[in-house]
């Protein structure tokens, strides 16, 4: 083929229109196989980064799949500071059921209180051991892996509960046949269905109430 039969070919590759033009970019076939090797590496970690985000954060952000489950909405400032109005002057164990990331039993531990939380979510209870370690007060505050529906309160003086509507009735009869005669129990956002509280505190979302021992004493 002569020089100027070359250049014709070469340029009819080019031309507008040409079909041929659409399967140009395949020149990138001369990739090494280390290269695609790499590639796929990066993608891999990529991936598995993502997946093991997705597995950390979950627990956090989405509550167990079983009836009655307590999801984990972090507690405010101001719903903290009404909790702990309730508990001034008040002596004695304190327990958190559904204690989430553990503000509520690190705040009570601040205060003097022996205080424990009760959580079904392993990642939370690892999360508020190690606040609980970095806030120093590890000692006082424990966490415990726990059904809260298999667990017995009548050891505690000062109940707290974070609850859902769905649950506050049955919560209800359980810790009324429980605790005992110096018990408080303090409920946030959800008050309880039949028992009349003695204090409450706070607006809307904020507004914690107190209960003592004549409000969830067991009829005979």
């Amino acid at each position: 083929m002569g020089r100027d039969q070359l250049g014709a070919s070469v340029m009819s590759k080019v031309l507008p229109g040409d079909s041929t033009r659409d399967i140009l970019p395949l020149m990138v076939t001369n990739e090494s196989p280390k290269q695609r090797n790499w590639g796929l590496l990066v993608t891999g970690v990529i991936g598995g980064t993502l997946v093991a985000l997705y597995s950390v954060a979950t627990p956090f952000i989405t509550p167990a799949l079983r009836k009655h489950c307590l999801p984990f909405v972090p507690a405010t400032t101001k719903q903290i500071e009404n909790v702990l109005n309730m508990l001034r002057g008040r002596n004695g164990c304190l327990v958190d059921i559904g204690s989430g990331d553990g503000r509520i039993v690190i705040a009570a531990a601040k205060m003097g209180f022996k205080a424990v939380g009760y959580e079904l979510n392993p990642w939370l209870v690892w999360y508020s051991r190690y606040r609980a370690w970095r806030e120093g007060v590890h000692q006082e505050a424990k966490f415990y892996i726990s059904d809260l529906w298999k667990v017995s309160f009548s050891q505690y003086t000062n109940v707290v509960i974070f609850g859902v509507p769905q649950m506050m009735q049955q919560l209800e009869e359980k810790l009324g046949e429980e605790l005992q005669q110096d018990a408080r129990v303090v409920a946030c956002r959800f008050p309880f269905p039949h028992w009349k509280p003695n204090h409450s505190i706070g607006e809307g979302i904020d507004t914690v109430w107190a209960y003592d021992f004549e409000s969830f004493r067991v009829q005979s």
